[in-house]
């Protein structure tokens, strides 16, 4: 996925009120920037790191910036929740991903299931049903060890628990972890955080649901999908309450 025009060079000045950010560009000003995230963004908020940003020519936003990604160390990390659906998208028509390959048609979010939910791509052969969900994982928790999610999601559970009832009636259902963050080699859930998540997905992968996981390439003028990655599941799911937010 190429970026349509040049993003925009910043320094993070504060992330607040979840959806809005404070940057101070290159010229000096100070402009408040859209967030598109609603987590915590923990390890990905560090005042005075580069950032980069998108810019809308729509003139009914208020805010005509978009914060995409941010520098951590020798890498950019994607923090935009809505961009990887559109990533693995185009790694799946494009046939780099091979666990997700043979389908004749991918469709993007399709609504399914008994809680009014929606589906980041649902991919079909003849009458065979692949139901995917993709995460966004940027959440450091250890040398080189990420960990989904950063913040306690309701959501989330709630598509772990439509993937358990899709594989249970016979249809395919992968949860996507998407690592945009390079100095990390494997993903867990963090159990720590949101412990409800954690034990939901193991009822899932229970029932069938594959988990997968994959690193995405992040750089300035382009994001996309890289090589898989370990998905490393502990046998148990400590009980600890989360002291975050909520996240997608």
């Amino acid at each position: 996925m190429r970026f349509e025009t040049p993003l925009v060079p910043a320094t993070l000045i504060r992330r607040y009120k979840r959806f809005l950010a404070d940057v101070r560009l290159e010229d000096g000003t100070t402009i408040t920037a859209v967030c598109p995230n609603t987590g915590s963004m923990k390890t990905c908020v560090e005042p005075g790191r580069p950032v980069l940003l998108s810019v809308s020519d729509s003139p009914t936003r208020k805010y005509r910036h978009t914060w995409e990604m941010i520098r951590i160390g020798r890498s950019w990390v994607g923090i935009h929740t809505g961009r990887p659906n559109a990533v693995v998208c185009e790694a799946i028509l494009a046939g780099r991903v091979p666990e997700l390959s043979g389908y004749e048609e991918v469709r993007r979010e399709v609504p399914f299931g008994r809680e009014r939910s929606r589906v980041d791509l649902l991919l079909r052969k003849g009458d065979r049903l692949c139901y995917v969900e993709v995460k966004n994982v940027t959440l450091a928790v250890g040398p080189g060890v990420a960990a989904f999610p950063d913040a306690v999601t309701e959501r989330g559970t709630k598509h772990l628990r439509e993937l358990s009832r899709m594989a249970r009636a016979g249809h395919r259902a992968v949860i996507f972890y998407f690592l945009g963050r390079a100095d990390c080699r494997l993903v867990r859930p963090a159990d720590e955080i949101d412990p409800e998540y954690g034990r939901t997905l193991r009822r899932a992968m229970a029932a069938g649901v594959e988990p997968l996981a994959y690193r995405a390439i992040v750089r300035p003028h382009e994001i996309t999908l890289g090589r898989p990655v370990p998905f490393e599941i502990p046998a148990t799911a400590p009980m600890l309450r989360s002291r975050w937010g909520r996240a997608r």
